[in-house]
């Protein structure tokens, strides 16, 4: 089902036409650092540790709530207006009767540049008032409740996640929010994405759904979290801990057997090391497998591959249906376009799609960050409400906000 703006109509200036001139694409010239000071509210920024990606205005907005029938559609669109990629975002429903719509946006330019952004710290006010949604002791029932789920649906993995809720006496500066996640997140993917509403999606993910890059295909799910901790000792035990514990371990094979059956029907060759590897982020210890395949059909584009993809274990459960009915029921708010994905893909069907997770969506006054965490038959609700308060510190440290009670 489309939504009333999707697919062919152009958005122009109120009581004018589209503008005629053509889109530009900007050379790697520019330092990272001067793509994120230049971030605005309203523009795309995807960045990484080796590049940056910032796109500025609009030629055409397309939305359509079936995320397939959507990739269908952006090869035309960038052909008939010359543009040389889309960026936006998937929502986390992509189910039959979701009512949000995946959201992209071909932009009137685009800049490129590599090398990590380097910026001065910028400081944010506190908040006037701050909402957990659920409380932590609700939280922690939910899980309880998911765990006992499982065995009576026959699931094998849901992931329950949680909000906090932050009000400031003045708007948020979205900008500032985003240049400190960029700094402070080097290895992760930075990202800010204007959403329909006026709302902005901003975070900082380490988890790259995939990346197309001719032939080649590249997803690097994480499953499995531990905290990190300020002393070095317990820091090491906690990713030991993380390595040789089983529950984490199964809850990320559920992910990788998921990935390699949905990308096998896309690729000659796959490749997937036999044991995942520890990589840790500021706030978390992580379980992740790098997985590389090849294409059997070169027209298969980035966002084919994504639609395809997402939702993933890592973010709903599995089976897919099943854990998202339960994850609907158990959590208090709608997802919308937390736990989706956010990305870009060009007119030669490469692209970079990351899993939008350690996010916010900011409003004029307003933030609602999420975190969640993977529920399988051996978790511990006190456990999986401490993992989800470390995913918040993400976000939380690029505000200056890290001792805030969550």
């Amino acid at each position: 089902m489309s939504s009333a703006s999707s697919g062919a109509e152009p958005q122009t200036p109120a009581g004018g036409q589209a503008p005629l001139d053509p889109p530009k694409a900007v050379s790697p010239a520019t330092p990272a650092h001067d793509l994120a000071a230049r971030y605005q509210r309203g523009d795309f920024l995807f960045t990484t540790a080796e590049r940056a990606l910032l796109a500025q205005g609009t030629i055409r907005t397309v939305t359509e709530t079936d995320p397939r029938r959507l990739a269908s559609a952006i090869p035309g669109v960038l052909a008939e207006t010359g543009a040389p990629l889309a960026v936006g975002v998937l929502p986390f429903d992509t189910g039959p009767d979701t009512k949000v719509p995946g959201h992209l946006v071909v932009p009137r330019t685009v800049h490129r540049s590599e090398g990590a952004p380097s910026l001065p710290r910028e400081v944010l006010p506190a908040p006037v008032r701050v909402r957990a949604v659920p409380s932590p002791a609700q939280h922690m029932a939910a899980v309880s409740a998911a765990v006992e789920a499982l065995a009576s649906r026959d699931l094998r993995k849901a992931v329950l996640a949680r909000a906090l809720d932050l009000e400031f006496a003045a708007p948020v500066s979205a900008e500032s929010v985003v240049r400190n996640l960029a700094v402070g997140n080097p290895r992760h993917f930075t990202y800010a994405a204007e959403l329909p509403g006026g709302r902005s999606l901003v975070g900082a993910t380490p988890e790259l759904l995939l990346r197309r890059t001719g032939r080649t295909v590249f997803s690097s799910p994480h499953a499995g979290s531990m905290p990190r901790s300020a002393d070095p000792a317990t820091d090491r035990a906690n990713g030991e801990a993380l390595r040789t514990s089983r529950k984490d371990q199964l809850e990320h094979a559920v992910v990788i057997d998921y990935l390699v059956e949905a990308l096998r029907p896309f690729c000659r060759t796959l490749e997937v090391p036999a044991e995942p590897e520890l990589v840790t982020t500021p706030a978390i210890w992580h379980l992740r497998t790098p997985i590389t395949g090849e294409l059997a059909d070169p027209d298969v584009t980035a966002l084919d591959l994504a639609a395809a993809l997402h939702p993933t274990p890592a973010v709903c459960g599995t089976p897919t249906d099943g854990a998202r009915e339960l994850v609907q029921e158990l959590e208090p708010f709608d997802r919308d376009y937390y736990a989706g994905a956010v990305g870009w893909v060009d007119a030669s069907g490469d692209g970079e799609w990351a899993v939008a997770i350690r996010c916010a969506e900011i409003a004029s006054t307003s933030m609602r960050l999420y975190a969640g965490g993977g529920i399988v038959p051996a978790s511990d609700p006190q456990a999986e409400l401490d993992e989800t308060t470390a995913k918040f510190r993400t976000l939380l440290s690029a505000m200056g906000l890290e001792d805030l009670p969550v």
